[in-house]
């Protein structure tokens, strides 16, 4: 398999979005956050191994999901010092506590601006050790807690790790996997990932695409570009999938998509740092767990699927394929949801898990649940 690689409006804070002001909460957040994007590769290893994703697509969420621990440990290092006088400068992370539990869209789009000029604040920065080694100077020879210090070092761990990149950042352009070589009709996995600002979610798109160009994709200076600039533009959470893949299937005539998957990362539910209502709030208030087992976590799935291809008169004597496309066929919901199934999951600790299965309140008999055990094992239910 090779691979090729080419290199929002405002956000208007509300009473929903909530500053982590305390510096033990906030690490909790973080720590809470540590934890679950930990989990989420062993879902996705649990979900290739029941056939719900294939290779390619395990390896490619699996990517993503790293970014997304990647970018909750540069926030950590950013907020390290919330709460004390010399943290307070930077203000305080803040969250959708009613919506999503996730940070708000703005905290990644500061975040990518800090990154473009990461490497100019490390230059004007005294290393690591130089500034260990001056705090260790102040305790010991000032008798007093170095703040200023420490928030010096806070902040430029936070530059480092936004050099090392490969964050998961606001928006994360498409790339491309080649899957099959056969000549005339190349086979891609493109895929993409937005944070979406009306919800503040991280949404991951897959898409597996048949390519009858006289150029391959990856080598088409002129496509793929084009294809990059169409992919982001149609990354809105509020488009159906088959809109997407109908709009992608118009615009190219020599791209076919094949198979286009949206994944939902979220939202994160906690009795301590979220308000959302429903079962899953009463459920962990009534689970009353510890520190480290208070959250939930939802995970949405659409998937489409082309169901044959029609061919089309184009010009004067040319015809071009078109993608039908298959939608659900159960009551008319394809129509609704635009997908050819749509799956819903929670994924959550032992504990949580028990009260949600002895409560089992309606609506969630086809919601499988990805129970997390005291070693980290993954079990689907």
């Amino acid at each position: 398999m090779s691979e090729f690689t080419q290199d929002p409006a405002d956000d208007h804070l509300t009473r929903d979005h909530v500053g982590l002001s305390d510096l033990f909460a906030s690490r909790r957040y973080f720590s809470k956050f540590e934890r679950i994007t930990g989990h989420l590769g062993r879902v996705a290893a649990v979900m290739h191994a029941d056939g719900a994703l294939n290779k390619h697509e395990v390896e490619t969420l699996a990517a993503y999901v790293q970014g997304l621990s990647y970018t909750f440990r540069a926030l950590s290092m950013k907020y390290l010092l919330v709460g004390r006088d010399a943290g307070n400068r930077l203000g305080t992370l803040k969250m959708d506590a009613q919506e999503s539990g996730f940070p708000v869209f703005n905290e990644l789009l500061v975040m990518a601006n800090d990154a473009q000029q990461a490497a100019q604040h490390l230059e004007n920065m005294p290393s690591a050790d130089s500034l260990k080694k001056q705090m260790i100077e102040e305790i010991i020879g000032a008798r007093t807690l170095p703040s200023r210090l420490q928030f010096a070092l806070s902040q430029r761990l936070y530059y480092e790790e936004l050099v090392r990149g490969q964050l998961f950042w606001a928006s994360n352009d498409p790339r491309g996997k080649v899957l099959d070589t056969t000549p005339g009709r190349l086979r891609y996995l493109l895929h993409w990932a937005v944070y979406d600002s009306q919800v503040n979610l991280p949404t991951i798109y897959l898409m597996e695409v048949e390519d009858t160009g006289s150029t391959a994709l990856g080598r088409d200076t002129r496509r793929w570009p084009e294809v990059q600039a169409h992919l982001m533009g149609q990354a809105l959470g509020g488009l159906k999938l088959v809109t997407i893949a109908r709009a992608f299937d118009r615009a190219f005539d020599d791209l076919h998509p094949k198979r286009l998957r949206r994944l939902h990362v979220g939202p994160m539910y906690s009795h301590t740092y979220t308000r959302q209502s429903g079962p899953i709030r009463e459920v962990l208030a009534d689970a009353n767990a510890p520190e480290g087992q208070d959250w939930a976590l939802a995970w949405t799935d659409e998937l489409l699927e082309s169901e044959r291809v029609e061919e089309e008169k184009s010009g004067w004597f040319g015809t071009v394929e078109r993608e039908i496309f298959a939608l659900d066929p159960f009551s008319g919901r394809g129509a609704d949801t635009g997908a050819t199934r749509q799956d819903r999951a929670i994924i959550l600790p032992e504990r949580p898990y028990q009260v949600l299965a002895e409560k089992n309140p309606p609506g969630f008999a086809s919601v499988t649940k990805y129970v997390v055990g005291p070693t980290g094992r993954v079990l689907r239910y």
